[in-house]
């Protein structure tokens, strides 16, 4: 019986403490949030941009291979036809391996940034 009522106590005396730590927890919880959703939009708009930009870089580079083809082949229709079966069979070979070359690396890539969130902070 003076167990209980030592226990009883005990909490009714660190009810305010229990409380604080709770909302201290909840409010670091919720800096990682932010912190971890302001590195993921940063990195997405970052691959957004790069990736509309490396899609001009190929569409002009197409254009430009395009056309040196067709001078040299004496025809438009076989020049581009020729960059366009090439662009045909990148996007073939990406097909395959697209496991190899962008699952996998994603995966570990995300889990490596998940599983650091617990370590402080370094000046990246």
């Amino acid at each position: 019986m003076q167990q209980s009522e030592d226990i009883g106590s005990f909490f009714k005396e660190n009810k305010d403490l229990v409380k604080d730590y709770l909302n201290l927890r909840l409010d670091i919880f919720k800096l990682k949030l932010v912190r971890m959703l302001s590195k993921f939009s940063g990195y997405l708009i970052w691959i957004i941009i790069s990736l509309f930009l490396l899609f001009l870089f190929v569409l002009f580079l197409g254009l430009v291979a395009g056309f040196w083809l067709s001078e040299v082949t004496g025809s438009y229709i076989i020049g581009f036809g020729i960059v366009t079966l090439l662009i045909l069979l990148k996007i073939v070979v990406l097909a395959i391996f697209r496991k190899t070359f962008f699952v996998n690396p994603i995966v570990r890539n995300i889990i490596a940034k998940l599983s650091n969130e617990d370590e402080p902070p370094t000046d990246n």
